[in-house]
């Protein structure tokens, strides 16, 4: 640390500074003790900030990844209703689609061919779901892709997986692992607190099977992220209760390959436009969310490398702000997103590659392309730019958007249990 940073300290609370001086040191930060950070104000809550990013500059460098991704969220048809999402119709709603496996193809080749390493593959829960859609997608993907990765199928899409096909969550996984899924996204979390989840999305995966699932695909060998939603209902103590607890799952299984938190997007979100719930907030605050990616850097420091911040809840300039207060990771390109831009989000569907470079030298850092498991496969730091086809792409209205998607008439949802 800089001389100028240790007179910073000198005038900061003798209790956080004792915090940050451990969390310097590589100890373990305690849930007590992230709390106080949480309630940090003026020297204090910068000093959060700097030691975050200094913590992410030994544990990562100045390097700032980035994957060229698509995401390809198949079907807005589903049997739960989750408080916080406004992308899921119920299957007699007019709205719900269904995008057909060769259109899931499609949408996965003409991504490959833009640049795309990863297709990420997330949807709705459909009713009378045959219990091997998911397998069979991959393989096709897979059929015509073989290189390409698939990022699919959050836990609570494995425990329906497996629950329609009537067999136990390994034994699915493995179907999955064969079929050619690559890593799971760790979403579906929202936050580890039953009580709450109870609350807020009731009938969904429980924390105990959450944990079950990640756990379960970590010993086969797929990795999975690991997220939280924040900015809601939950209080603070949920807030580092949870990274805790993803913190004890990578100490047992090492299967995380980062964390994303991501901010509750209010707009359109039904318990919060319809008031369902006492006390619901409209979204962190923009220090609430600082403070947040730069305790879980601090938190995670000895486990989860990665810090990943979301552009398309966050915005563009927030986010080189979030990659001085902990993130390392600009996360992907995704040329198709559905669930945040359905819940209000203005932030649009794709950031092309030089876009992306862009803001992260704006902020004196390394852009890099990582694959999904944060291998580097290049670096951007000699004035080797490159543009790639994804970059010459000027009318993105060529991708669709979701407004125009719940429209298309050869993708409606064919409600089977409609006479």
């Amino acid at each position: 640390m800089t001389n100028n940073i240790d007179s910073l300290f000198k005038n900061a609370d003798p209790i956080v500074s004792e915090i940050l001086n451990n969390a310097l040191s590589d100890k373990e930060i305690s849930v007590k003790d992230s709390l106080a950070l949480y309630n940090t104000r003026e020297i204090d809550f910068h000093l959060v900030g700097l030691v975050a990013d200094e913590i992410r500059r030994r544990r990562v460098g100045d390097i700032v990844s980035y994957v060229v991704n698509r995401n390809i969220n198949f079907t807005n048809v589903c049997i739960k209703q989750c408080g916080f999402c406004a992308f899921s119709r119920d299957f007699r709603e007019e709205e719900g689609y269904f995008l057909p496996t060769e259109e899931i193809v499609r949408r996965a080749k003409e991504a490959h061919q833009l640049g795309a390493t990863e297709v990420c593959v997330q949807a709705g829960l459909p009713p009378d779901m045959k219990g091997d859609l998911y397998e069979n997608i991959c393989r096709e993907i897979k059929k015509e892709i073989p290189d390409i990765h698939i990022h699919g199928f959050s836990p609570e899409e494995i425990l329906y997986g497996a629950t329609r096909s009537e067999i136990s969550i390994e034994e699915f996984l493995k179907r999955m692992k064969e079929a050619g899924v690559d890593t799971l996204p760790g979403t579906s979390a929202e936050i580890l607190n039953q009580k709450l989840r109870d609350k807020i999305s009731p009938g969904r995966i429980s924390v105990k099977e959450w944990e079950n699932v990640i756990k379960t695909a970590h010993k086969m060998g797929i990795n999975t992220t690991s997220t939280m939603m924040f900015g809601h209902l939950e209080t603070l103590e949920d807030r580092v209760m949870h990274i805790a607890k993803l913190r004890k799952i990578q100490k047992e299984t090492g299967g995380f390959t980062e964390f994303v938190p991501l901010n509750f997007i209010p707009a359109e979100a039904p318990m919060y436009k319809h008031q369902l719930h006492e006390g619901i907030r409209q979204g962190a605050s923009g220090n609430d969310v600082l403070l947040t990616h730069a305790i879980a850097r601090i938190m995670l420091n000895n486990s989860i490398n990665n810090i990943q911040m979301s552009w398309v809840k966050e915005g563009q300039k927030m986010s080189q702000l979030l990659l001085m207060w902990g993130a390392n990771d600009f996360g992907g390109t995704l040329i198709n997103e559905s669930i945040s831009t359905s819940a209000g989000s203005e932030h649009g569907q794709l950031l092309r590659p030089k876009e992306i470079r862009r803001m992260i030298k704006e902020i004196g850092r390394i852009p890099a392309e990582r694959d999904t498991n944060y291998k580097i496969l290049r670096k951007f730091d000699d004035g080797n730019e490159v543009e790639g086809d994804l970059d010459k792409v000027t009318d993105i209205s060529q991708f669709g958007s979701y407004v125009e998607l719940i429209k298309i008439n050869k993708f409606n949802y064919k409600n089977p249990r409609r006479k």
